[in-house]
């Protein structure tokens, strides 16, 4: 039997973990760390930097390549053929790591339960027959990150928020009965699609790390502000995880 420890990293700071982490990645007996490529190798180097930082005894750390999802075709039927690749990866180097049992950390960025896959291919995993038990160790998430970062509170006063992708919000608009609108993994200004009247966005990448960046107000006017910048800190950077909040104005002033 392998215990596999999901934990959540935060935002890429030391300073996000929580000390039930830091307790989790010590009581490891391995530590596995997804690597995507040269393209993304300072997500990567965050990861070695936050075992660096928090391990207080020698724990082996063996990185593992990712498989890429191919960009083609449906999109869902390439995630379920991504997640399959992924979890015969995940199957072999748990087998190589720990070919008696044991208990393994998997460092996943933000927490486990928002927007993350690795549930599910744990899941995919055990429903093949996998001896896998796991356990979550919650994370600071980007949206929590987000409006500490802009000092701000994520729901109007006893009002519902929306949290939505990029991809939603490029294909659909915006979401009927929304007017407060997380929008995560958008691979670049989906808000641009919108009519910016009445839109006010809070925009953050990079949070909590020393880079970070963050823009805020009007839609309209800091939109093209918000591209260009994203452009030229990718260039800079090979990578980018950036997540913004959009408040609709409806008349109603509580926040």
């Amino acid at each position: 039997m392998i215990q596999l420890d999901l934990i959540g990293i935060g935002t890429g700071n030391p300073d996000h973990l929580t000390l039930a982490a830091v307790r989790a990645i010590n009581g490891a007996e391995v530590i596995l760390l997804p690597d995507k490529g040269a393209d993304k190798v300072g997500l990567i180097d965050l990861r070695r930097t936050i075992c660096a930082t928090v391990l207080t005894r020698a724990v082996p750390i063996v990185e593992f390549a990712m498989p890429l999802r191919d960009g083609a075709g449906d999109y869902a039927a390439a995630v379920d053929a991504w997640h399959h690749a992924i979890a015969r990866v995940w199957q072999a180097t748990l087998a190589q790591a720990l070919p008696q049992g044991g208990r393994a950390a998997l460092l996943v960025w933000g927490d486990p339960a928002l927007y993350d896959s690795s549930l599910r291919i744990a899941a995919r995993l055990m429903g093949q027959g996998a001896a896998l038990a796991v356990q979550v160790v919650p994370g600071i998430t980007s949206i929590a990150a987000l409006t500490a970062a802009h000092a701000i509170p994520l729901n109007p006063l006893a009002g519902p928020v929306m949290i939505t992708t990029g991809r939603l919000l490029r294909a659909h608009g915006w979401p009927a009965g929304a007017d407060h609108l997380v929008v995560m993994l958008d691979a670049g200004g989906a808000f641009a699609a919108l009519d910016p009247a009445g839109i006010t966005i809070w925009w953050g990448a990079y949070l909590g790390m020393a880079h970070q960046a963050l823009e805020h107000g009007p839609l309209a006017a800091v939109a093209p502000r918000i591209l260009a910048r994203r452009a030229a800190l990718r260039a800079q950077h090979g990578w980018i995880m950036d997540i913004y909040l959009l408040k609709r104005e409806t008349g109603d002033a509580s926040w």
